[in-house]
């Protein structure tokens, strides 16, 4: 059973678009539900995309456009949620992922936007999501551009294997059910259709041992949450399909992802790509204290504090 609580902030990236605030809703209510601090981060390049083509136009320099930015999203914020939150606002120069994953590197959770864009834009968009919860070493939420607050967000989805990969999902899964008072749906997928209703031989069929290592995968979990409402669901579909199918009625969808230098997990990655719901990528490692040095040795971040 994972130890690995998070009780950091909830960091959110701001990025200035209009569709961007309600990736910034999403992470406001879950600072709320969980008492933490919202930290909002907008990444900057030191480098003006100014253009001597555009004659007289006189370009504001980076910093200045992404403190700009925060503060529409602070404003944001305390117009929805007055002075509940506590709340910070970092700027930071350099690289989306470097940043985002400096500022995340205590955090309960990061929490990023996926575009509308399709085709190689999505995969592009994924591939930048699984390599920040590879290199935050916290989960990292990823909210469609369409999503909205409602009865769905009551309920919580988590695929898992057995494995210890699922073991740190099922902790992030069970806590962010707990705090939503959400029913949770664990999904366990993979068999070949030909072989899921084989009763032939009952002491080996698949649905026994499926359920037995449901059981004891779930069993410590549901004690030290005993609050939360397990269903349990059995799919002959693989994984992703499966978890895609489910993300359909679900507010959160939660996956557990190999971390390392190539975030290839292909389970997450068709998760975050296909789902039209959150998607919660849980990476299965902790950051060690050669990262935290080699994070603090790269630029300076601002850090205004509202």
């Amino acid at each position: 059973m994972s130890t690995w609580t998070r009780t950091g902030p909830v960091v959110v990236e701001v990025d200035g678009r209009a569709e961007n605030l309600r990736v910034v809703d999403y992470a406001a209510a879950e600072a709320l539900r969980s008492g933490a601090e919202l930290v909002l981060v907008a990444p900057y390049s030191a480098h003006s995309s100014f253009s001597p083509m555009m004659p007289g136009y006189t370009p504001k320099p980076p910093a200045e456009l992404a403190d700009a930015t925060l503060r529409v999203a602070v404003a944001h914020v305390r117009h929805r949620d007055g002075h509940a939150l506590q709340l910070a606002a970092i700027a930071g120069e350099g690289s989306r992922t470097r940043v985002l994953a400096h500022a995340a590197r205590n955090a309960r959770m990061l929490v990023v936007g996926r575009s509308r864009g399709r085709g190689p834009q999505r995969l592009q968009s994924t591939h930048a999501s699984l390599t920040l919860a590879s290199r935050a070493g916290c989960p990292v939420v990823v909210v469609p551009a369409s999503w909205k607050p409602s009865l769905q967000d009551r309920k919580v989805a988590v695929g898992i294997d057995g494995t210890t990969l699922s073991s740190e999902a099922l902790e992030f899964a069970f806590g962010m059910a707990a705090g939503r008072e959400a029913e949770l749906v664990v999904v366990h997928a993979g068999l070949p259709a030909e072989h899921a209703w084989n009763n032939d031989d009952p002491e080996h069929a698949w649905i026994s041992r499926a359920d037995h290592l449901l059981s004891e995968t779930l069993a410590p979990w549901t004690s030290r949450f005993p609050g939360v409402r397990v269903t349990r669901f059995l799919s002959s579909r693989q994984p992703a399909a499966a978890l895609v199918h489910e993300s359909g009625d679900v507010g959160l969808v939660v996956v557990g992802s190999h971390a390392g230098p190539l975030p290839v997990d292909p389970v997450a990655r068709r998760s975050v790509s296909a789902m039209t719901c959150p998607v919660a990528i849980v990476p299965h490692h902790q950051p060690t204290l050669e990262d935290d040095q080699e994070h603090e040795q790269r630029g300076d971040l601002v850090v205004p504090t509202h």
